[in-house]
């Protein structure tokens, strides 16, 4: 069970038909922490300090079951996969941990060994995975099958979970502080202005609404887009304002102008959110 619990082996990672991931000569020894280098191409933006500490437990208890991976270096080693391992050893004052020494490691292989190492996590954040689906395709030169096959799972997960990233970077976010989940920003998605994107996430956030409100929020404003025709028309540089607006308040604004008159209306959906709104206008 201790096995399990620290994740797969390095060759559990990658399919026995791509051996050239895992090229060079490979020595298993204990290394002084001091020496390795941290890894460059790590998608992993956060760690949840919780998990680390569980882990440094359990090294404190039971030691280091599956080596970290690193790569020789001139002036030592640099980390390859098993950052979760090394900052917990760290952090209880190990000095030494064991390691697999890559003799001869590209740089497209390291690339590619540490992302699809990490995005097998079932704990690794939504945006995070995507980023780096999209490092594999643009920087390892795979298609999207290829993807499939190294990661285990079907084009269609590997797709949906890219289209994360065409969300405003307000929402991304919220879903990299898991204050929204990855099927609330799939309902999101059914918005095709960003404004409108803001503005769901934000009431998914100050209302805690469940993926299926938010879908039905999503799906609702997506079908009718907008059965109220507008009494006004707004030229192109009140339109222009009204996307500034938008992106500033996060939510739908519409400006109203006739003749030499007019009026501005701010959307809001809960107290919490006219309070954001009333913090941006210092009030």
């Amino acid at each position: 069970m201790a096995r399990q619990a620290l994740g797969k082996g390095i060759e559990a990672l990658i399919p026995k038909e791509t051996p050239e991931v895992l090229e060079g000569k490979r020595n298993l020894a204990e290394i002084a922490i001091e020496r390795i280098k941290p890894n460059p191409y790590q998608p992993r933006e956060s760690f949840d300090e919780k998990s680390l500490h569980d882990l440094a437990e359990s090294i404190k208890e039971k030691g280091i079951i599956q080596p970290v991976v690193v790569r020789k270096k001139e002036d030592g080693f640099e980390l390859v996969a098993g950052e979760r391992r090394l900052k917990a050893a760290r952090s209880i004052g190990q000095k030494l941990i064991p390691a697999i020494i890559m003799e001869k490691l590209s740089k497209q292989s390291m690339l590619e060994l540490t992302l699809i190492e990490n995005v097998q996590r079932e704990d690794l954040n939504p945006i995070e995975e995507a980023n780096g689906y999209k490092r594999l395709l643009e920087e390892c030169g795979l298609t999207q099958t290829d993807l499939s096959k190294r990661v285990g799972k079907d084009r269609a997960s590997i797709s949906n979970t890219l289209r994360l990233l065409n969300l405003p970077e307000e929402v991304k976010k919220l879903i990299l502080s898991r204050q929204i989940s990855e099927g609330h920003a799939r309902a999101i998605l059914a918005l095709s202005m960003p404004y409108e994107q803001i503005g769901l996430a934000n009431k998914i956030k100050d209302l805690s609404l469940s993926v299926r409100e938010a879908e039905q929020i999503a799906y609702g404003k997506s079908k009718r887009k907008s059965k109220r025709a507008e009494i006004h028309q707004v030229s192109l540089e009140l339109k222009e304002l009204e996307e500034k607006l938008q992106r500033f308040f996060g939510t739908k604004v519409r400006i109203m102008k006739r003749k030499r008159k007019g009026k501005i209306e701010i959307d809001f959906f809960s107290e919490q959110e006219l309070d954001r709104i009333l913090e941006l206008l210092n009030l």
